[in-house]
């Protein structure tokens, strides 16, 4: 079972909403808007990635990776490096 289960719907609802900014960022290039106004709204997506991005990793550290440092050995290890090469990819977009 994924670490963030218990929040699928809320991740689900956030996603939509992000979807939606993305779908209007769309429309604003079709309608032929300020380059600026549309730069705003991209770090509004962006932003709003970000920070799904941030609360799927804690579930993940919390639920996965916490589950397999109980039972140690090499799968405790593999989880470890494997969120630590989620948060680089993170810190460098």
């Amino acid at each position: 079972m994924a670490g963030y289960s218990g929040s699928k719907q809320d991740h689900a609802t956030r996603l939509r909403r992000i979807e939606g900014q993305v779908r209007g960022l769309q429309r604003m290039v079709e309608d032929d808007k300020y380059c600026i106004d549309i730069l705003t709204q991209v770090s509004a997506a962006t932003s709003a990635l970000k920070s799904f991005s941030l609360s799927l990793l804690e579930e993940h550290l919390a639920h996965c990776v916490a589950e397999a440092t109980r039972k140690g050995g090499s799968e405790a290890e593999a989880k470890v490096k494997e969120a630590s090469d989620a948060i680089a990819r993170l810190v460098r977009s």
